[in-house]
């Protein structure tokens, strides 16, 4: 096993085929990726979540740092006599971002190419011309000729993923698919990393779970919450920032460049308001840049975990991503390096519990 490190484990992340509810890929590769460490205990559970625990000294508390492993993809609903593969979003995909798009179907077979199409413009009624195309109104074309062709390959249930290159441009940006929140995973094993080389003693002990299923309903995270029973809990996520020509300064939700963005709130989480304040006085004690998540919006696999057990403390730290849930998320590897650092000054500042 080569241990892959910034960048690179983040591309190697983020090439994974790993739609919501098919994330035993992903899984794979992380648990290859800290094979090895010692200081750390390795689980799963039924729903699909890898569990990290890295033990404390004193274990005054139990911390919960946590990403989801699942991308945004497809689920085949049904196969056509033309052998052409009608299909279902997992997790919300914005309908204009598929038309044209290559996707790669994970069948028993094993994994094919394809690509999604609608009916041609010219095809079109001037209606339908002004109008997004919807999903079910789509297709992916594999190549069979007919329904028993297409049959040998996929079956109804099968998953797909965008299929996308993972490549820098401009001044320090990532682009991708699955950045949300292949992300946040590979700022999990780099600090994991960080603790164990670095033999760093925690009063508490830290839980690092790597869950399944945020992008339909957030149940990976509920069952390693309840399981857990954490005092505290660090979400990473990605999140949409709208820092793009057009858009007024009081609708962006960050900017990218500026660091990890700390939510206040969005529609399913008020977060913690010491955590707010412990995480901007560590970020400027150490020189991370940081900035708030100036919007009220989406949602993360906090949802669940803070209403878990009595309670729980929780904290939300967002990578800004531009074009998310697409095949061209965008993000900034200084924004990457700047949340891992804030993530390992945070628990070895030793105030969570």
């Amino acid at each position: 096993m080569k241990r892959l490190e910034g960048v690179e484990l983040l591309k190697y992340l983020c090439q994974i085929q790993g739609p919501t509810g098919s994330e035993e890929r992903v899984a794979a590769a992380i648990r290859e990726q800290l094979s090895d460490l010692d200081r750390i205990e390795i689980t799963g559970d039924k729903g699909g979540n890898l569990i990290v625990a890295y033990t404390g000294e004193h274990h005054a508390a139990r911390v919960m740092v946590s990403a989801h492993m699942d991308e945004v993809g497809m689920m085949i609903n049904d196969i056509t006599d033309d052998g052409y593969i009608k299909f279902a979003c997992l997790g919300g995909i914005d309908p204009r971002v598929l038309c044209g798009r290559g996707v790669t179907l994970m069948g028993e077979a094993g994994d094919i190419p394809g690509v999604i199409a609608s009916k041609a413009i010219h095809h079109q009624t001037a209606d339908e011309r002004r109008t997004a195309t919807t999903a079910d109104k789509m297709y992916i074309n594999i190549g069979a000729e007919n329904k028993e062709e297409a049959q040998k390959h996929v079956a109804i249930g099968d998953s797909a993923t965008f299929r996308a290159e993972f490549y820098e441009f401009g001044n320090g940006l990532l682009c991708g698919k699955a950045i949300d929140d292949r992300l946040g995973c590979a700022v999990m094993i780099e600090v994991l990393r960080r603790l164990v080389d670095g033999g760093v003693k925690l009063p508490y002990d830290v839980y690092f779970c790597f869950t399944t299923r945020e992008e339909i309903g957030l149940s990976g995270a509920q069952t390693a919450a309840q399981s857990i029973g954490p005092n505290v809990a660090i979400v990473l996520e990605s999140t949409a920032v709208a820092d793009i020509a057009g858009v007024k300064d009081n609708s962006r939700v960050a900017k990218l460049g500026e660091g990890g963005a700390v939510s206040l709130a969005d529609r399913s989480t008020i977060y913690d308001k010491a955590l707010i304040d412990y995480a901007f006085d560590t970020a400027k004690k150490n020189d991370i840049k940081a900035q708030i998540k100036k919007y009220i919006s989406g949602g993360n696999d906090a949802g669940h975990i803070h209403k878990s057990g009595r309670g729980v403390r929780s904290l939300a730290i967002s990578a800004p991503t531009r074009y998310l849930h697409s095949a061209s998320c965008v993000a900034s590897a200084a924004d990457f390096e700047s949340i891992k650092q804030l993530v390992y000054a945070m628990l070895c500042g030793g105030k969570l519990a």
